[in-house]
């Protein structure tokens, strides 16, 4: 499988993104997906996770009520909608890929994507 993330850009504090995740293989339908996210001189921290069907979501703390992400299994993409950003949101994007949310929530992934810039201006 591989991942390639799209959609990242400049925005100012309260504006919104949607970014774009596509996948390729086979598993990406029977699989948990994924972002985490990480700033400069921080470490990569979990962001949010939808489960294979779409039906189960799961998010940190500090964007829940501000980011959706979803899923399409017949395009092999997922989503990950921003809105009210602040400048703590941002960070580089990283889209991923796991048996389980759970397991994605923790880091026990399979794939990680390249990556997409994300920045809040205040």
């Amino acid at each position: 499988v591989q991942l390639v993330e799209s959609g990242g850009g400049s925005v100012q504090t309260g504006g919104s993104l949607r970014l774009s995740c596509a996948a390729s293989g086979r598993s990406f339908s029977a699989s948990a997906m994924g972002w985490f996210r990480q700033a400069p001189g921080k470490e990569r921290e979990f962001v949010a996770t939808i489960d294979w069907s779409g039906g189960r979501t799961d998010y940190a703390d500090s964007v829940k009520g501000r980011f959706i992400i979803s899923r399409d299994n017949a395009k092999n993409m997922v989503y990950l909608q921003m809105k009210s950003l602040k400048p703590e949101d941002s960070a580089d994007y990283y889209c991923t890929l796991g048996s389980t949310p759970r397991a994605v929530r923790f880091g026990n992934v399979d794939k990680w994507g390249q990556g997409t810039q994300v920045t809040v201006s205040s």
